[in-house]
């Protein structure tokens, strides 16, 4: 997950308070660990992770107001959360994973996207065709990976649609970040961007890869990520 909480908008003119989306991150923990997997966190250099404000609005949590009081709680209380590795750890342990998930949020177009132990753990992933799960502005992170090295070419894949992220910047942040037009640099580097309607609940999953769309698209992430784990569980005990 990301660790950083400010974001520059308008060439640096505006900071932001920002971080990991909460109901991005908690609704895809709680779906893995329900289904019986335990999970580790890992940020640069290890900082806890800031939750972006943005994301205690009520209006990200219609169906769930029950599990936001429990991810709030989680957040405070959980000791792996509130300790979480180093990317570097992560590395040096990524034979004890079956997969990997990153939570969306602006906050990882700062840190994430130029951490270089970003492209070594998803390509390491990809190439033992562990599920890895990118959830909203998470699918940009596969644009860090020079097109002649990445294993995610041709794949089909979602992120937030270029009209949410009009949205967000005219309505919600009220300024221009640095990186932006993940759909379009998408398409350019060669993956097959699709979306549908702001708010939908969407995703797209192509072999190992699961991509989401947004806040809204936790149940069809957390159900196409799940089945994208039951299918490497089968795939190992072939082998």
């Amino acid at each position: 997950m990301s660790a950083t909480n400010t974001l520059q908008l308008n060439d640096g003119e505006k900071l932001r308070q920002t971080g990991v989306f909460l109901n991005e991150f908690y609704l895809a923990y709680k779906s893995v660990t329900e289904a019986g997997y335990t999970v580790d966190f890992a940020t640069p250099n290890g900082v806890v992770t800031t939750i972006d404000e943005e994301s205690l609005n009520n209006k990200y949590w219609k169906e769930n107001s029950i599990v936001k009081d429990e991810a709030l709680a989680f957040i405070k209380t959980d000791s792996l959360f509130n300790n979480p590795k180093t990317l570097e750890q992560a590395i040096e342990r990524k034979s004890d994973y079956i997969g990997l998930i990153i939570p969306g949020g602006q906050g990882l177009m700062i840190d994430l996207k130029d951490d270089l132990n970003i492209p070594i753990l998803l390509k390491q992933f990809a190439k033992e065709n562990k599920p890895t799960g990118l959830i909203c502005h998470a699918p940009s992170l596969l644009l860090i990976i020079p097109k002649e090295e990445n294993p995610y070419i041709g794949f089909k894949v979602n992120a937030v649609s270029p009209f949410e992220e009009f949205v967000i910047e005219r309505f919600i942040m009220n300024g221009k970040p640095k990186n932006r037009k993940i759909a379009k640099n998408l398409r350019k580097l060669g993956l097959k961007y699709r979306s549908k309607l702001p708010k939908a609940n969407y995703a797209v999953k192509d072999r190992n890869l699961v991509t989401s769309q947004n806040p809204f698209s936790g149940k069809a992430f957390n159900k196409l990520f799940l089945q994208a784990l039951d299918e490497y569980l089968v795939s190992i005990d072939r082998k």
